[in-house]
């Protein structure tokens, strides 16, 4: 085992910790998150035949969008992050990256997803972009360290992305297009409270202003969860009502829901480590299955 580890040559260790400095600075899992979201807006959107060529442009500029947005974050947060322990192993206050650097990266890969969406797909997508950028970074950000309501505010942008994909297939915003935004939203906000949950102590830590550490027996964040994922049952119905899909999403949809509910209330009932870990891995099955039940049944045309 010692003589494989030496053999493998420096440059490409070098090569693969600096690809992990880019992914934690991009917010990998974030980022790729925005992409499916925006993928699946784009291919509702596209009432005839899907155009490849754009949905690479609009991935690529939406992409570049959301990598900008979360290297800024970071830089704005990066004394707060020093705080907590689950983001202390940033590239900035882990020291990996200098504010400088990340100041260049972040500028740079906002304008140019920016100047991309406009120029490649429509001035509508790229405005939506613009809009996701300052909302995430001047709204949402420096409210998280002064009320609790930064996280229904957060997931504003956060809801952005699928509306995104549909106004670079359509050139337009229609109802379609905003079911998909509404969905987003109802969706982030059991997530980020099931977060909130498990790292509270953290937030309370760093000063961030999240409703588990000001609800100090848990009963305000539970019922939030739980009404929440009730109002996002019947949101997720509406791709069905506007006749974007059919049959087979509706129930997959009401199933998915209900199981997702399930979670939110066993959550508000126990308010334990475990009950909070179960909302928010549900959460992230609830999501991804509901965008492929959403481009499974597309009604075409």
């Amino acid at each position: 085992m010692k003589a494989t580890v030496e053999a493998i040559p420096s440059s490409t260790v070098s090569e693969r910790s600096m690809s992990g400095v880019f992914c934690d600075l991009i917010k990998a899992r974030l980022t790729f998150l925005v992409l499916l979201t925006t993928l699946v807006g784009f291919y509702l959107g596209s009432a005839d035949r899907v155009s490849f060529l754009l949905m690479f442009h609009t991935l690529l500029g939406t992409g570049l969008v959301a990598a900008g947005a979360a290297a800024l974050n970071q830089l704005i947060e990066r004394d707060h992050d020093s705080k907590m322990r689950r983001t202390s192993s940033r590239p900035i206050p882990s020291g990996r990256l200098t504010p400088e650097v990340v100041t260049v990266l972040g500028i740079s890969m906002s304008v140019i997803g920016l100047v991309y969406l406009a120029v490649l797909v429509n001035l509508l997508t790229a405005m939506l972009g613009a809009i996701t950028i300052s909302s995430y970074l001047f709204l949402y950000t420096p409210l998280k360290r002064i009320t609790t309501l930064n996280t229904a505010i957060g997931a504003i942008p956060g809801a952005l992305p699928p509306l995104m994909g549909w106004s670079a297939a359509r050139d337009e915003l229609t109802t379609g297009g905003w079911s998909l935004f509404a969905i987003l939203f109802f969706w982030q906000l059991p997530h980020f409270l099931a977060i909130a949950w498990l790292y509270r102590e953290d937030y309370a830590r760093a000063g961030f202003a999240m409703l588990p550490t000001v609800d100090e027996n848990g009963e305000r964040t539970g019922r939030q969860a739980v009404c929440h994922t009730i109002g996002l049952i019947p949101i997720s119905f509406c791709p069905f009502i506007f006749h974007l899909v059919g049959r087979y999403y509706f129930f997959g949809a009401l199933v998915l829901g209900v199981l997702f509910l399930a979670f939110a209330v066993n959550f508000s009932r126990k308010l334990s480590v475990a009950s909070a870990r179960g909302l928010f891995l549900a959460s992230i099955i609830y999501l991804p299955l509901l965008m492929l039940l959403l481009v499974f049944d597309k009604i075409k045309g």
